[in-house]
């Protein structure tokens, strides 16, 4: 397999490096606990059977559930292991802390918090681009950790109707640089050479993938050039999470493809991992070149 990123010469956001990597989602973590302190936990979200109490619960570290420290032990051991079953641990996670305390879940944010910023802070430089094995796979450690950027923006975006204070779009951002990341080292390790950029109002991330990795940057507001998804940052994760249809917000307008024929030529990654990050986006190109006219016709005339 071309481009396996044990060996890539480039390893997208790994390659930047913690002094970068670290704010951003050190700041996503203090956005998130913000959000969670100001709702009450008991309000159903728009994630079925779950509570706000849930989506704290499940990114909280516990006794028995400690995410991080299970990736950094599995990139001390060179990424040994299999991909957890995300589905069954967060199950088993909210089953067992159903009845946790409000003070419970918010400690245990924290703690989930104080390990990111511990691992940052102490554990050795070169683990961050060691491979750990997360759920889509063998990624750079570093890249895993930046990963919680991305899913504590989407989760705050859930927490926004339940009263929350809206993620700060510098959260939205590093959320962002998560999704191009894991997108780019994806592509990589498939053999997929190509790239797109994740373009907002506020500026976006670029990824470019070949046989010798992938590279991620930011770039600035602006004309949008290549192969791009536009969109505001919150509908963009929105979108690449599945809470929002990309296909209806294309058809709305609110979404918008550029250079769709190079999107459709990353769309084989989500074969190889499907749930991933931005699936549904590469799945929008996948179907709107494989029943062109039918399928957006039809949702042109809903409103």
């Amino acid at each position: 397999m071309a481009g396996d990123e044990t060996t890539a010469r480039r390893q997208g956001m790994a390659d930047v490096g913690r002094d970068e990597v670290g704010p951003m989602v050190l700041g996503a973590w203090d956005a998130f606990l913000q959000q969670a302190a100001a709702v009450d936990l008991d309000r159903p979200t728009r994630l079925p059977g779950w509570r706000v109490h849930e989506v704290c619960v499940h990114l909280g570290c516990w006794d028995d559930h400690a995410a991080l420290l299970d990736l950094v032990a599995s990139a001390r051991a060179g990424g040994a292991g299999t991909p957890p079953d995300v589905d069954a641990t967060n199950a088993r996670v909210t089953a067992a802390h159903r009845d946790a305390s409000r003070e419970e879940v918010l400690a245990a944010l924290r703690r989930n918090r104080d390990a990111t910023a511990h691992y940052l802070a102490d554990e050795p430089v070169e683990l961050d681009t060691a491979p750990a094995v997360a759920v889509v796979g063998r990624l750079p450690l570093l890249s895993v950790v930046l990963g919680q950027a991305y899913e504590l923006a989407v989760h705050g975006l859930d927490l926004v109707p339940c009263g929350a204070p809206p993620p700060p779009r510098a959260v939205l951002q590093a959320g962002l640089a998560a999704l191009a990341d894991v997108t780019g080292a994806l592509a990589a390790r498939e053999g997929v050479t190509g790239g797109a950029t994740l373009a907002t109002p506020d500026g976006g991330w670029v990824f470019a993938a070949d046989e010798a990795g992938w590279t991620v940057r930011r770039t600035p507001a602006g004309n949008v050039t290549g192969t791009a998804v536009e969109a505001p940052a919150d509908l963009l994760l929105e979108a690449a999470s599945g809470r929002v249809n990309p296909v209806v917000a294309l058809a709305r307008r609110r979404l918008r493809v550029h250079e769709l024929g190079g999107l459709l030529a990353l769309a084989p990654i989500v074969q190889a991992a499907p749930g991933i990050p931005g699936g549904p986006i590469l799945q929008l190109a996948a179907q709107t070149l494989g029943g062109v006219g039918g399928l957006l016709g039809r949702l042109r005339g809903r409103r």
